[in-house]
């Protein structure tokens, strides 16, 4: 049994020495092949269980990383960009340079946009406290130019557009007529009234000093140019009567003694002739001069005291004559 035995045990140490030869071998090849010179050095380079974790969860790190590459890669937009043509980083550099520029240009406008904004927001406010501070005055400059327009005769609140000036002259006027009626109505033989009127004028004529007259043989009122030359004239004299009436009253009494008509007794018929020299003897009468200048042949007849300029060879001479001397020559 003891040779047996022995037998089997030498049996099992070569089939474990060729085993170990082969192992040997094979675990020398796997290191060959791993990188490793002998299987001493691939020993040494064996992990710890931490490292060998760490490695692995590298090792999976890469491989996510090694598929998401793969799947850009083999998106259509990443192909479509890969197939163009390669970039031209120059040109890039010179467009980035002008874009650079535009930028600060833009910022440049951007920030004298924002000054001028401020400074139109500190006009703003000035403006806005001017306009408040301005508002009396405003106020008051409307209130006063109202009253200028009005008494100037060019609002529209006047109605009649009569000017202030033309309101008082009208109310001077308004004696005036009254006065030369007086006188009018003997000189007309009382057909003829004279009356202010406030009627405005043709087109864009002011009111305020119109005069026209009733005819009482009519009853009608009409303008003073409707009168006849030899009726203008003794209205105009009438006038000019009353407005010495106004004037003496307005002076305190003061009288006009002197007073002084030229022309206008030709165009007279010779009963208005008598009416106009009876109202200038009433005048005479109250010691006042009244000088006629005519060439009248008829006034000769009529007027008692003369100053007549004749003609001579020497030239003109005046000559004073008389009511008597005329009488006797």
């Amino acid at each position: 049994l003891v040779p047996l035995a022995a037998a089997g045990a030498t049996r099992a140490a070569e089939e474990a020495a060729t085993a170990l030869k082969a192992a040997d071998d094979r675990l020398a090849d796997a290191a060959y092949r791993a990188g490793f010179a002998t299987p001493a050095q691939a020993a040494e380079a064996l992990l710890g269980a931490a490292e060998l974790r760490a490695a692995q969860a590298r090792l999976d790190a890469w491989r996510q990383e090694e598929a998401a590459v793969a799947a850009a890669l083999a998106d259509e937009e990443t192909l479509a960009a890969a197939g163009l043509a390669p970039a031209d980083p120059e040109a890039a550099d010179a467009e980035l340079a002008a874009a650079v520029g535009r930028l600060r240009a833009a910022s440049d406008r951007d920030a004298e946009a924002r000054r001028r904004c401020d400074a139109l927001d500190r006009l703003s406010a000035e403006a806005a406290h001017d306009v408040r501070r301005l508002a009396p005055l405003r106020e008051e400059y409307h209130r006063v130019a109202g009253l200028a327009t009005l008494a100037a005769g060019t609002s529209a609140d006047n109605e009649l557009k009569m000017s202030l000036e033309s309101y008082v002259l009208a109310a001077r006027l308004e004696q005036v007529a009254a006065a030369a009626t007086v006188r009018l109505h003997r000189m007309s033989a009382g057909r003829y009234t004279l009356v202010h009127s406030d009627a405005r004028g043709t087109g864009r004529g002011r009111s305020g000093l119109g005069l026209h007259v009733v005819d009482a043989w009519t009853g009608n009122e009409r303008d003073t140019a409707t009168l006849s030359g030899g009726e203008t004239f003794f209205a105009s004299l009438a006038l000019a009567l009353g407005l010495a009436d106004v004037v003496t009253e307005e002076a305190g009494g003061t009288r006009l003694d002197t007073l002084f008509i030229d022309e206008g007794f030709g165009s007279l018929d010779e009963q208005t002739l008598d009416e106009v020299l009876d109202v200038l003897d009433s005048l005479r009468e109250r010691d006042r001069a009244v000088g006629i200048v005519s060439h009248v042949a008829d006034l000769r007849q009529r007027v008692p005291a003369q100053l007549r300029v004749v003609k001579e060879r020497s030239g003109s001479a005046v000559r004073h004559r008389t009511a008597g001397e005329r009488r006797a020559g």
